[in-house]
């Protein structure tokens, strides 16, 4: 009987899939058929909700704050993407006749564009207006383009020139600062690969691509708009939305200096995939960190990508064990639920996971990941015998020093951890408010196997600095480096303790901290400046629930006084209820504070305590010194300058 902390799920999706192929893919047994199924199976439980002209798709849940409309909108558009790669991969062929239902929907919805009945679309404006629209127009204008041949040159001339001119207002109004510029850029490749550009779609198009220029910040890594947000959405957005732009347009677009200046968006997704690759762990599930991760499986979205236009560092094997175990660690753990529908949630329903934005369509960008059938049949990525993933061989550890960010595996137990140095969605114009801190990208780590407990519960892997009663976040995070050697690694940041309740900042206070890592060890060190008297300090670890085989530890190597576990009755994405390992100390002026944290699923894993044989800390000098116990290697860490040494 299973545990009744833990939600029950069912075992499969609620549709029909093919017998496995254990062969070709010994790690998933998933094939091509497995995706055109799922892809038909999302399609089928979506439909039912359509109103009577095709317009919109009003699945039931919760509405997002854009309202309902916009909603049914979302339902068609994310969906669309879904048939489009279904039957485009296919070579036309439709035998549930998904376009048909699509045709006659665009027909429906253009027709008064902004009346307030059953089937107009709303019309597109400024982000902060009425922006949703924009972002579906995006998956219109990509069906439509992927569809060309099937769907849009078999339209009446006047519906087409309605859709042109619904579309056009992703042109005209303002996207909001961030990946979200990339959708007038998808409209205005798709008017242009129709006989429809002009001015203003090569405007969008411009001005695109300058602001991702600026963005770019290497190791193929954009940060989502000026500041310094790093997440899912480089994959299944700022690298998908121009590479798959380019691969539509059949490399062709451009010719002499326009095509050798234009921007290496295939290098760059190479250059992504070397690293991201390894976010995935051994039982498929992609890094559980970041917004919008209702979006599930489009985690995949890049990998397919890679594989389908060449720009990949993976074997063929390796990136279809990569989608493959995604798909599939989603449908195997309830996302579809009884209905077929996908869930607003991670595994099912999951509240925490969500934002204000998300409705009961937004799970259906995950429709991005089937980009991967793009590839035919006989294309090496369905050929190929599975591979092992990244995070299935020999213990790894990749530091990211553009997005700040470490990453380390282990093989016993393929779980993939990522120590946060550098992203936080903190928009430069937002400066250090006094807002609570995000749970998404404040949190000092993020794993595939633990999600974020929610902010209204204790926070997990958090150093957290309280004075008089009140606990200061951390919102914007300074990198202050990166880097790794022979099986260990580590990233730096610093922050200044930002309080939502009296004066918003304590000044002088600053805090410093430094992740090591090696194995499953977490060497976690903070120096705490500017300390008022009766200051005190907690650092959290990770958050895990009753009864599953993933197992927190937290161990106090220097500063800390008490120990003790704290409980988050709201749990996470990956359990109902958790408990949170916390240590406390108290702080003025300089300290140090130094502890060793672990996640592992290793059976017999020894006891952190018996990780470490001695530390020094030398307080005029900033510096720290951890001695190993299995192999007597030592670390070194100072704190001014900063550097870091192993050895």
């Amino acid at each position: 009987m299973s545990s009744p902390l833990v939600p029950s799920m069912p075992a499969r999706p609620a549709f029909a899939l093919p017998a496995e192929d254990r062969t070709l893919s010994p790690y998933t047994g998933y094939t091509r058929a497995h995706w055109e199924a799922a892809a038909d199976g999302l399609l089928r439980a979506a439909w039912q909700w359509a109103t009577p002209g095709r317009a919109l798709l009003d699945l039931p849940g919760r509405p997002s704050r854009s309202g309902v409309r916009s909603d049914g909108l979302e339902g068609y558009a994310r969906t669309f993407l879904a048939a489009a790669f279904r039957v485009a991969g296919a070579g036309g062929e439709d035998p549930h006749g998904w376009l048909d239902r699509y045709a006659d929907g665009l027909a429906a919805g253009t027709r008064t564009p902004g009346r307030d009945d059953t089937e107009s679309w709303p019309l597109i404006l400024d982000h902060h207006v009425q922006g949703q629209p924009m972002v579906e127009s995006a998956s219109v204008a990509l069906g439509l383009r992927l569809t060309r041949a099937w769907l849009w040159d078999r339209l009446e001339s006047g519906v087409r020139d309605r859709a042109e001119e619904w579309l056009r207002g992703a042109l005209r109004h303002t996207p909001a600062p961030n990946n979200w510029y990339l959708f007038p850029y998808s409209v205005a490749g798709f008017l242009e690969s129709v006989g429809r550009g002009d001015a203003e779609t090569a405007r969008a198009r411009e001005r695109a691509r300058d602001l991702m220029e600026g963005w770019y910040r290497g190791e193929g890594w954009y940060s989502d708009g000026d500041g310094r947000a790093f997440d899912h959405y480089n994959g299944w957005a700022l690298h998908l939305y121009p590479v798959l732009d380019t691969l539509l347009a059949g490399d062709t677009e451009g010719s002499g200096a326009e095509a050798s200046s234009a921007p290496p968006y295939g290098d760059r997704l190479r250059e992504h995939l070397k690293g991201f690759s390894l976010l995935f762990g051994a039982d498929g599930a992609p890094i559980h960190f970041g917004r919008s991760l209702t979006y599930r499986f489009a985690a995949s979205a890049a990998v397919a990508l890679g594989a389908v236009t060449g720009h990949t560092p993976l074997a063929p094997g390796v990136s279809r064990r990569l989608v493959n175990g995604s798909l599939r660690y989603f449908l195997d753990r309830g996302a579809t639920g009884r209905d077929g529908l996908l869930s607003l949630g991670w595994h099912g329903p999951h509240e925490a996971t969500l934002q204000s934005y998300s409705g009961p369509a937004s799970p259906y960008w995950a429709s991005k990941a089937f980009v991967a059938l793009l590839a035919p049949q006989g294309h090496p990525l369905w050929t190929a015998t599975e591979a092992a993933a990244p995070s299935e061989g020999p213990d790894r550890v990749l530091a990211l020093a553009a997005p700040g960010l470490l990453v380390h595996s282990t093989r016993a137990d393929g779980i993939v951890r990522l120590h946060n140095h550098g992203s936080d969605h903190i928009r430069p114009h937002e400066g250090e408010s006094g807002a609570a801190d995000d749970p998404l990208y404040s949190r000092q780590s993020y794993s595939t196997r633990t999600g974020p407990t929610s902010a209204a519960n204790v926070p997990d892997n958090q150093l957290v600095v309280e004075i008089g009663g009140a606990a200061g976040g951390r919102r914007r995070i300074r990198p202050l480096g990166a880097g790794n050697g022979d099986g260990w690694g580590w990233a730096a940041s610093a922050h200044l303790p930002v309080f939502t309740s009296g004066a918003p900042m304590v000044p002088g206070l600053r805090v410093e901290s430094v992740s090591v890592v090696r194995g499953r060890y977490e060497l976690r060190a903070h120096r705490v400046l500017g300390a008022p008297p009766g200051a005190r300090v907690r650092q959290t670890g990770w958050a895990t629930g009753p009864g599953e085989t993933v197992r927190s530890a937290l161990h106090a190597l220097h500063g800390w006084g008490t120990r003790d576990e704290v409980r988050a009755p709201q749990g996470t994405a990956y359990t109902r209820w958790a408990v949170v390992p916390r240590l406390t100390g108290e702080a003025e002026g300089t300290a140090f504070f130094v502890a060793l944290a672990s996640l592992t699923a290793e059976p017999g894993a020894a006891p952190l305590s018996e990780a470490v044989s001695a530390v020094t800390v030398a307080a005029d000098t900033g510096t720290v010194e951890v001695r190993w116990t299995d192999d007597g290697s030592r670390t070194r860490i100072a704190f001014d300058p900063l550097t870091v040494g192993h050895g």
